[in-house]
């Protein structure tokens, strides 16, 4: 009896100390790992959302880069970080998705994190340089179908988004195509302005201005309705090229274990940053489009990963895609 009475005091105490610490929450900055470098769609949405977040919290987020493996160290991070709110991860398509396909883990994606919320996606389009002869999407699938010669066409990441793009968009025209492999948006972006490479498929916000400026050709973009930021260009579906669509979209998680509460507390400072006007235009101008408020929460996070994961990964063990 001694010994049930002891136990049950321990278990009193320390759910006692559990609640003093959820209620306290946060009591110092927080830390947002982000797996990709600066400068990028991913890390400008995590500043913007982070300085946004800070308002409800009471307390400073702190983005730090951690980079390399397509984001997967980063998110190996939060996952095993302590599990008390101090640690999340703004993660993206190609971390939480494309990359856990095809590298060697020690965690598993959807069973080791704890969702919070979808934030918010931009599409992937497909460009050409000025001098291949399309000039809109139904001219371009006949020219991909007949053209005699591989056309290049360039990819970025191993795993990633615009990798797959390039790969699915392949088996959906039956276009030849040759692939030409870069480690970043910037190098494909001009060696396609240069003329090097025919094709690629980027994400939609580090290529517009060349789009705008004529510099590249965008013949359609890979979502399932049309981009905001450049509404005259159709999506493959309206092409004429059924299922062809892939949104870099982006998710934030904090680690397995984290108190109920405190993942409370952190979806509801996302939704209050994602509601403030100046953060909307912040991102709406960066070309991003915000999930709807019923899709920013812990559940519509996991459904969604998972439902991507499933579509997905079939498609890149078919094509026995490696890392480098």
């Amino acid at each position: 009896m001694q010994r049930t009475g002891f136990v049950g005091a321990l278990i009193a105490l320390l759910a006692i100390s559990f609640s003093a610490f959820a209620d306290n929450y946060p009591s110092h900055p927080i830390t947002m790992i982000v797996g990709f470098p600066p400068g990028g769609p991913t890390d400008a949405l995590a500043r913007i959302l982070a300085d946004g977040m800070k308002n409800a919290l009471g307390q400073t987020v702190v983005v730090e880069t951690v980079s390399g493996a397509s984001g997967t160290i980063a998110s190996g991070r939060v996952v095993h970080a302590d599990p008390d709110g101090y640690t999340i991860g703004l993660g993206n398509w190609s971390s939480n998705v494309g990359s856990p396909a095809i590298y060697t883990l020690d965690y598993d994606v959807l069973k080791d994190l704890q969702p919070i919320s979808l934030l918010a996606t931009s599409p992937l389009w497909i460009l050409g340089k000025t001098a291949i002869p399309p000039k809109t999407a139904a001219e371009l699938m006949s020219w991909v179908k007949t053209n005699p010669q591989p056309i290049t066409f360039g990819t970025v990441g191993t795993g990633s988004a615009a990798q797959l793009c390039g790969i699915y968009f392949q088996q959906k025209t039956g276009a030849r195509l040759q692939f030409v492999p870069y480690r970043g948006a910037g190098p494909a972006i001009q060696d396609l302005v240069g003329g090097q490479i025919d094709m690629a498929c980027l994400e939609a916000t580090s290529s517009l201005s060349n789009v705008q400026a004529g510099r590249l050709k965008a013949f359609a973009v890979l979502s399932e309705q049309r981009w905001p930021m450049s509404p005259n260009t159709p999506t493959m579906i309206e092409s004429g090229v059924p299922g062809l669509s892939i949104s870099f979209w982006h998710g934030l998680w904090t680690t397995k274990g984290t108190p109920q509460s405190v993942v409370a507390r952190l979806n509801a400072a996302v939704q209050a940053a994602l509601a403030d006007p100046a953060v909307r235009k912040r991102l709406e101008t960066l070309g991003q489009v915000i999930f709807p408020r019923d899709q920013q929460n812990p559940a519509a996070l996991a459904a969604y990963n998972k439902a991507e994961i499933e579509k997905w990964w079939p498609i890149i063990k078919s094509a026995d895609i490696k890392t480098d």
